[in-house]
């Protein structure tokens, strides 16, 4: 006979302590029993199993088009533009946060009311227009001159020849990309506790010496993450460049999608797969520096992905054992 949650258990035999006659009944709590979560698990697994069932067997997605267009050199050519201008912008944009991160926390009025109008106004215009302005530059200015204003110029060169697709799109990504990072980097700066400032200042250490080898390395601790976070978004933000003539992951699926207008839902979902996995990778990169940049900040590291799964193994198979032994 099943006994009601939160009962206790007597086990069969008394315990005798410190030679006492005297019974002693070893009793165990009961766990609660939770139906709705089992129920609202179980509507969960079914609507999965029919999403998956759909994706496999609904002929509309062509799956055998899509294994033979996810590994043709026109894709992966597309790949690798996609992976080169993330890799060009990631550090681009990082380097200009850094910068306008500074400018914003400078003492400077000038620089703070600069840095903070480019973060404010690239914030506010999306990526898209700011790429098909950058294409279009060489219609507002033929040559770019570098010199005294209003005076002689220095030197001077035809932005049509400097500005390639690969190059505008990079510039495009990198500046929008900074404006973010910006943010990112500066409260992480902002996170590192006053107290470093005020004995760092104390111990007489110049400003540049501080902020290199005491406030930065502590901000790291959460600018990174953050930023990786943000790296994923950089990601996903290049298929945009396939407006300003770049044929990059996105666009190669385009261009091939007009030419072969029966394969556009499997080339479209090659791009998914794609994206995907680079995501993927790159949050798994995340989660280990995160990790990593724990250090110190907790009482211990957190479990790894096949750590958890081990434990909530063991933890499930716990649990069977104990309900069937009730």
């Amino acid at each position: 006979m099943s006994e009601p949650p939160g009962a206790t258990v007597a086990l069969a035999e008394p315990l005798i302590i410190d030679g006492s006659s005297k019974p002693l009944t070893a009793q165990r709590v009961l766990p609660l029993r939770r139906p709705g979560r089992w129920i609202v698990t179980a509507v969960v697994l079914v609507l999965v199993a029919q999403f998956v069932h759909g994706l496999v067997t609904n002929p509309f997605y062509q799956w055998d088009r899509w294994s033979y267009w996810f590994l043709r050199p026109t894709i992966l050519d597309g790949l690798l533009i996609t992976l080169e201008a993330t890799a060009y912008s990631a550090v681009l944009g990082l380097v200009g946060g850094i910068v306008l991160a500074l400018g914003r926390l400078s003492k400077s009025p000038v620089l703070r009311a600069v840095s903070w109008t480019y973060v404010w106004a690239v914030r506010s215009v999306p990526l898209i227009v700011v790429l098909i302005f950058l294409y279009n530059f060489s219609a507002l200015y033929k040559t770019v001159s570098v010199g005294i204003p209003f005076g002689p110029a220095f030197f001077s060169f035809d932005e049509s020849r400097l500005a390639t697709d690969m190059v505008v799109a990079v510039v495009g990504l990198s500046l929008n990309e900074a404006a973010y990072a910006a943010e990112v980097v500066r409260g992480g700066i902002l996170a590192v506790d006053q107290g470093q400032h005020e004995a760092a200042a104390a111990l007489g250490l110049p400003k540049s010496y501080q902020f290199r080898r005491i406030v930065f390395p502590q901000a790291l601790r959460s600018i990174i993450p953050n930023y990786v976070n943000q790296l994923i978004g950089l990601i996903k933000g290049t298929s945009l460049v396939f407006y300003v003539s770049l044929l990059d992951l996105f666009g190669s699926a385009q261009t091939l999608g007009s030419t072969y207008p029966g394969d556009i839902v499997p080339l479209l979902l090659v791009v998914t797969v794609w994206y995907l996995i680079l995501t993927s990778l790159v949050s798994v990169v995340q989660f280990y520096v995160e990790r990593h940049y724990a250090l110190g900040a907790t009482r211990s590291l957190p479990p790894t992905p096949l750590r958890k799964f081990r434990i909530g193994f063991s933890d499930l198979r716990a649990r069977i054992c104990r309900e069937a032994a009730v």
